[in-house]
């Protein structure tokens, strides 16, 4: 006879469960740079998730913790680049929820392996229909009682998240390719720190991104002296024509 409280589920989509999941595969630690290098996979996996029209609220689950990853991922790509304390934290406390995620589902696994060996426990029927009954401890007080639910309001409430407001900012790496080439046609020459500037770090991450795309299509070439030190990058040569070449 099947139990009433048995779960079944085909799929979980969760976004802990799958960055678990890959890192498992890898067979890594749970650290910045083993989240860095998933990133890609978990994007893909997103992105499966909006070609089969799953739930809006699972794929902002999603979102969120991509995000994130993108964010660990830039910072392993670009040393140098500073973060606030709110993103340092950002990337801590996901580290920690994977952690503790694990650890549940850990138990989540030995506590299915007791319910397997119907190792049950059930209260006496003569009880059932009784309706709840508070039987206080001696010397008890209301004053205490109404203190400590009070308290355990306040710790409550501190768990809730701070709600904030997203601004909307969209930096296009088209866009900032086309800045590239018309830049690199006033100066064959850039180093990466000048083109960066002052720029806020989500244009920085969107420009690296634009100059990994030019450098793919043959536009422009870059050099690095040593390990963290500037980028420098220079426009490509045109390559001479054909007709150029049977005149010469």
């Amino acid at each position: 006879m099947q139990s009433p409280y048995e779960i079944k589920s085909d799929k979980f989509s969760g976004p802990l469960e799958k960055l678990l999941e890959l890192i498992e595969e890898r067979k890594m630690e749970i650290t910045a740079i083993s989240l860095a290098e998933i990133t890609n996979d978990f994007l893909k996996y997103l992105q499966t998730l909006t070609e089969e029209n799953a739930h809006p609220s699972v794929i902002a689950d999603f979102v969120v913790v991509a995000s994130k990853l993108l964010l660990i991922k830039s910072k392993a790509l670009l040393p140098s680049l500073e973060l606030t304390e709110e993103e340092e934290n950002d990337i801590q406390d996901l580290e920690l929820r994977l952690k503790i995620y694990k650890e549940f589902k850990n138990a989540s696994l030995n506590v299915k392996a007791l319910w397997d060996n119907k190792k049950y426990c059930f209260g006496k029927e003569l009880f059932a229909d009784l309706p709840p009954i508070f039987y206080p401890p001696e010397h008890f007080e209301i004053n205490s009682m109404i203190s400590s639910i009070r308290n355990i309001i306040a710790e409550l409430q501190a768990l809730i998240p701070e709600q904030k407001t997203i601004k909307k900012a969209v930096v296009s790496v088209k866009e900032k390719m086309e800045e590239l080439l018309n830049r690199f046609k006033q100066k064959a020459e850039n180093s990466f720190k000048d083109i960066a500037g002052a720029r806020p770090k989500l244009e920085i991450i969107v420009l690296f991104l634009a100059i990994l795309h030019l450098i793919r299509d043959r536009l422009i070439t870059s050099t690095q002296g040593g390990q963290f030190s500037d980028i420098i990058i220079k426009q490509k040569p045109a390559e001479p024509s054909l007709n150029a070449t049977q005149n010469g």
